[in-house]
This record gives C-alpha cells, structure tokens and sequence, in this order.
C-alpha cells in the first residue's frame, strides 16, 4: 500500500515577527492576522484533500510549540522546523516523511502557507503528476517555488540537488534548481505559477480574494 505525505510549512503567527516586510502596511497585528489567515486556508484545503485522497498531512511549524499549533489548527500531526537554512529545514522534512514510509511506496509535497491561491485541485495534481514524474515544482512569481515534491525512491539522488547549497531568497532559485535537476537526468513537471504574500505589492491580490 502506497502512503504519501503532505508537509505545510508554516510559523506560529505572532504579532511583530509574522510578515515583517508586510508590517509597515498593515501594523504587527495586521501582517501576523493575515500570516494566520492564510495559514488556515492553506491547512483547510490540505483537510479538503485528505478526505477525498489517501494523504498524510504534517505541519511543520517555526516560533511557537506543538501545544500553540493544536489549540489553533485542529488535530494534525505537528514538528517542529530543524535550525538551518530553508534547504536544510525542507531537506530534513522531507527526509523525515520517506523515512516513516519505510518500504512503502509513495510520495511526499511540501508546500508554503503564504500562497492563497493554493486549493484541493492544485493539491491533487500535484501528487498525479508524481505517477509519472520523479518531482513536481510549483513556481513562484518571484524566481522561487511554492511547492515541492518528489517520489520517496528517488529521495536519496533528488534532496541534496533540491537543497543543498542554494542561494535562497533569490530570484534565480528556481531556474537554478531546474538545472540541476535536469542535468542529473530528473524527470520534472511544472505547475501553474502563482504569487506568494510576502511584499505590499502582493496585497493587491489579498483584496481580490476577499481576504483583506
């Protein structure tokens, strides 16, 4: 039997270190409302998915415990983020995931909790696309990519091209991870590009969707 695994990344939203380049336009208490905001409508879709397609869900959460992410997120297995860069914290989750498959076969996507335009559709293309791929990306506006995921077999050859020494928070993640990737003979698939919150200009599409 096949077990496969979703990871949400995410931070406990406290008010002054939540969307701190969003602070300036709407306060400390604002930017980490809508950090919460769109964490809960990520983990709503990740439910959404669970109830129709055999998945594992897991929060892997930063600046807040176990105890805090239960009382405001429901019932969902929780671990705490490793210290490190981003390819060192993702690296370790998704390490942690194939290693609790055992010999299972399955997949693992991890997503952020900053893209509201992620739903149940998108989720379970995702893990379609893995039937016939070894990893999936799903683009960001910015240079960088919103979701990952890759078949448990081909973790071992596939994580350290995904996360090891990448110069993150730049906009040629993406473009370098794709070469990478394609210069190790990895088949990728891509998803549609979207837009994460994390500058003002970003905000607009907040409004559109109703959330702001």
């Amino acid at each position: 039997m096949s077990a496969d695994y979703l990871l949400i990344f995410t931070r406990y939203p406290r008010p002054g270190r939540s969307k701190t380049r969003l602070i300036g336009e709407l306060g400390p208490e604002g930017a980490a409302w809508l950090q919460r905001r769109l964490t809960e409508r990520v983990v709503d879709e990740a439910k959404r998915l669970a109830a129709q397609y055999p998945v594992q869900i897991q929060v892997h959460f930063y600046d807040g415990d176990e105890e805090q992410l239960s009382d405001w997120l429901g019932p969902l297995v929780y671990r705490p983020q490793v210290e490190g860069d981003l390819g060192r914290k993702m690296g370790a989750a998704m390490r942690g995931a194939i290693e609790e498959m055992g010999t299972a076969p399955g997949s693992v996507v991890l997503i952020g909790s900053d893209i509201p335009q992620i739903d149940v559709s998108l989720l379970r293309q995702a893990f379609r696309t893995l039937a016939w791929n070894e990893v999936v990306l799903g683009p960001s506006r910015d240079g960088g990519y919103y979701l990952v995921g890759l078949t448990a077999a081909v973790g071992p050859r596939v994580l350290p091209l995904l996360f090891d020494e990448m110069r993150w928070s730049t906009e040629t993640v993406l473009y370098e991870t794709l070469g990478r990737l394609g210069a190790n003979g990895c088949s990728v698939q891509l998803l549609p590009t979207l837009r994460d919150i994390d500058r003002p200009e970003d905000l607009a599409l907040i409004k559109e969707l109703g959330l702001l």
